[in-house]
């Protein structure tokens, strides 16, 4: 039986986080193992900053945003070198598993160490929902809630001025903020790189909706796609409309997490122990059909995410 398991988050930090450490280290002690919190992701690994874990280590964190274990990136641990160090300290610990808590960057580093012969499961915590072997991540419904919620004040102000706003939201390279943050905002258009979009279109939209009396507009843009200042210029120079554009930017990967990502959280951690407490690693965590399921990690790195592109559409054809 596994007898020693640590725990890491790693890459950027995400909303509900704290929920699955809080998980994995209750449900590895309830199991009679021991458990470790691994500061600053890979680089805490092989430095060593490590620290044994209780109970009351994880109290009154599950409500709370960012991570507790802090979280960093680690060029060295893409290195020989630095994986090698990595397992060293593993072995000096007696550390048989690891949970590690991040996108698909700290995956392949979690493969790497599987591959080393330290077991590791991995948990998607990242609001960009874009690992593609899960239908949700840890974070992503707490980033579309806050940014519907800033859309919804910058609409004040454009209704207030008949104005344009231009708003552009986290997700990396992946337009699911961006696509459910416009439906939910009644944005009259959202922007991303997974659909095609003309200016002169919208343009011609926004127009055509003025004349029915339409005096405001907001337009979402993924992060992909960018450069939301110089959309917001376009526009106003075919339309005569003024427009104004709004970065939201990394508020969106603090506040309270939800109670969705509180609660999936909380399930993925308690399934990555179990996995853990057999033996199993080199596994990925993930949700099909609203049920907690695993993959290889290689596998689940292989996979293809598809993009809803009928949710772009019943954007588009509603927002105006």
């Amino acid at each position: 039986m596994i007898k020693k398991i640590g725990v890491l988050t790693s890459g950027g930090d995400a909303p509900g986080m704290n929920a699955a450490i809080r998980a994995v280290v209750r449900t590895a002690l309830s199991k009679g193992m021991e458990v470790y919190g691994i500061r600053r992701g890979y680089v805490g690994l092989i430095s060593g900053d490590i620290i044994q874990m209780d109970a009351r280590s994880v109290s009154d964190i599950i409500h709370r945003g960012g991570t507790m274990l802090y979280t960093a990136r680690c060029p060295e641990f893409r290195t020989d070198e630095g994986l090698d160090k990595a397992k060293a300290k593993c072995e000096e610990l007696g550390l048989e598993g690891i949970v590690v808590i991040g996108g698909d960057g700290s995956f392949r580093g979690a493969a790497d160490l599987s591959a080393r012969g330290i077991l590791c499961v991995g948990l998607p915590g990242t609001i960009d929902n874009d690992i593609a072997c899960t239908e949700y991540t840890i974070g992503y419904d707490t980033a579309m809630n806050t940014a519907m919620e800033l859309a919804d004040k910058l609409r004040d102000t454009s209704q207030s001025h008949d104005r344009c706003t231009v708003i552009e939201v986290m997700g990396r390279n992946a337009g699911y903020i961006a696509v459910n943050t416009g439906v939910a905002s009644g944005a009259i258009e959202v922007i991303t790189k997974e659909m095609p979009y003309d200016l002169d279109s919208l343009a011609k939209k926004m127009l055509e909706a003025k004349k029915t009396g339409k005096q405001n507009f907001v337009v979402v843009v993924a992060e992909g796609i960018g450069h939301a200042d110089e959309i917001a210029k376009v526009l106003q120079e075919k339309t005569h409309i003024e427009a104004r554009a709004t970065v939201l930017g990394h508020v969106q990967r603090g506040g309270s997490p939800t109670l969705r990502d509180r609660v999936v959280a909380s399930e993925m951690g308690y399934y990555a122990v179990e996995l853990l407490e057999q033996g199993i690693g080199n596994r990925v965590v993930g949700m099909k059909d609203n049920k907690i399921v695993d993959f290889d990690i290689q596998e689940a790195l292989a996979m293809k995410k598809p993009y809803d592109e009928r949710l772009h559409q019943i954007a588009e054809e509603i927002g105006f």
